[in-house]
């Protein structure tokens, strides 16, 4: 590259096409607020682009070793503190600001630099990374309350409490059996963020405006510098879809809308109508005029902002549809705009979340007492009328419903057998039934527990099955998360290796002495 022209830098309009400068209007309202959120949010990445377009121009021999370092430096030094929206030096528009940062620091300008590239698909990378960071960040803390859930499931999997069909006490389960199921559904979540993160790592680099590019951008290589499993195959496709902020938005809407209806059954559990859980004052609060009250806002947040991730979610929809298949200000920076907030009130559900999980503390004689009150056991008896007795399923079910009907008639509590009541109203459905004391045995609130059998079902031991396996998903995926994050911080590294001034040979004084270095002395 001996010989080549320099170009000096040069306060020289950004372009040609315009002769004016940004509106006030547009500087305030649209320009200097997205200038901000990706000074914030997104600069570092916007960096790390530049190194990896820096060093392909260094290995198409457009810029030389030396002066690859001198950018490299200088995009170093274009922190939060030193990169400003100016309408008039930079349109107020990040990539240009960095660009001008470079220029005004260094004595003489390759010409090539910048040359054979865009805006376009620069953006689209730097958003991608940073939702890719946030989404590894979020899964991260969804794994922290799986296992959350699962160490106090284990505790919990033996104590009955009444289980709620059409809001009416059903059968008997417990805590545990209810926190395992909160567990399957953050694994749900998790493996589905997984697959979103493969799915949706692909480079946006070296796609251009929209059509690709004219120099021979590696483009497999800068992928693999950003931490990518590969480029997006398809130009048009790298710089008009945001396909990606969609599927990380519905995995964290699905997970919201179920989490919700966990949240509900807790904020019902808590309420003094039940009384099965309680939280600590810390995580409580009053009622200015009844003093007499504990609430639970916390429950409530959670449960309001699940809908956050619903609705933003939605947001990000309906800002790309019917916009044209192009790079768009429309859908790359408008639609996404509160993409942010997504992330944060997701990071927000979560870390409340874990707090209350950490500190929730179950009330075994309440959650017995309801069971008590109820019984629960009629699913039982009319198996067994119908497989020791012979009656026909149906009749077994009226059977028994007319059971516990006469038994509220005259006030007589559901948990004292009844033998002779049952016998007389099982030849009145004419089934004759001999012994009937066996029948209504176990039926109590750990007796419903004991008989059930099947994988997954609420009896103890099949509860902390689930937790074995569930112990097991959970390293796995914790590992697959961070096979991918060890990926992405390392080439970070490598990047950010690129170009660095070799450290210094230590001069013969400040060498230190073989003796030295084996601590003893000279």
């Amino acid at each position: 590259m001996t010989g080549r022209p320099v170009v000096e830098p040069t306060t020289a309009p950004l372009t040609g096409r315009l002769g004016r400068n940004p509106a006030a209007v547009l500087h305030e309202h649209v320009l200097a607020p997205q200038f901000r959120f990706e000074v914030d949010h997104l600069l570092g990445w916007y960096r790390l682009v530049e190194r990896v377009l820096l060093a392909e121009y260094a290995r198409m021999k457009l810029v030389t070793e030396a002066e690859a370092a001198s950018i490299a430096e200088l995009l170093d030094e274009a922190t939060a503190d030193r990169i400003t929206a100016d309408p008039a030096a930079n349109l107020s528009d990040i990539c240009l600001a960095l660009e001008q940062h470079v220029l005004a620091g260094l004595p003489a300008v390759p010409p090539a630099w910048h040359v054979d590239r865009s805006r376009n698909d620069i953006q689209a990378t730097a958003q991608l990374l940073y939702a890719r960071g946030e989404l590894l960040d979020i899964a991260g803390a969804l794994l922290e309350v799986a296992r959350g859930a699962w160490h106090r499931a284990g505790a919990v999997a033996h104590l009955p409490m009444p289980g709620y069909t059409h809001l009416q006490a059903a059968q008997v389960i417990t805590p545990g059996f209810f926190l395992t199921a909160l567990v399957e559904h953050c694994l749900r979540t998790l493996r589905r963020l997984v697959v979103t993160y493969d799915e949706v790592n692909l480079s946006p680099l070296g796609a251009g405006a929209m059509s690709g590019q004219e120099l021979p951008w590696d483009r497999d290589r800068m992928a693999l510098l950003l931490g990518c499993a590969g480029p997006q195959s398809h130009a048009l496709t790298a710089v008009a879809s945001r396909a990606w902020a969609l599927e990380i938005a519905g995995e964290l809407s699905h997970f919201g809308v179920g989490l919700s209806r966990f949240v509900t059954d807790l904020m019902a559990w808590a309420s003094s109508a039940y009384g099965f859980v309680e939280l600590p004052d810390e995580l409580a609060g009053i009622s200015a005029a009844m003093p007499q009250k504990k609430n639970y806002p916390v429950l409530e947040r959670i449960r309001g902002r699940t809908a956050h991730l619903t609705s933003l979610a939605l947001d990000l929809g309906i800002g790309q549809r019917a916009t044209p298949y192009s790079n768009m200000v429309e859908v790359s920076k408008e639609a996404g705009s509160h993409l942010h907030d997504l992330f944060r009130s997701a990071r927000g559900v979560l870390a409340l979340l874990q707090a209350v999980l950490e500190n929730l503390r179950w009330r075994p004689e309440r959650m017995r007492a309801a069971c008590d009150r109820e019984f629960l056991g009629g699913f039982t008896l009319a198996n067994r009328l119908t497989l020791d007795k012979g009656v026909p399923w149906r009749t077994a079910q009226v059977v028994v419903g007319r059971y516990v009907s006469a038994k509220l008639a005259i006030g007589d509590p559901l948990d004292r057998p009844d033998p002779p009541l049952l016998a007389r109203l099982a030849a009145a459905a004419g089934h004759p039934v001999t012994e009937p004391e066996p029948l209504l045995r176990g039926l109590d609130s750990d007796g419903q527990l004991s008989v059930k059998c099947s994988a997954g079902s609420a009896h103890p031991d099949r509860v902390r099955d689930l937790l074995e396996r569930q112990d097991g998903a959970l390293g796995r995926l914790a590992r697959e998360l961070g096979r991918r994050r060890t990926t992405v911080d390392s080439a970070i590294r490598d990047v950010q290796a690129l170009f660095a001034a070799p450290p210094p040979a230590p001069t013969r004084e400040a060498s230190p002495s073989p003796a030295a270095e084996r601590g003893t002395a000279s």
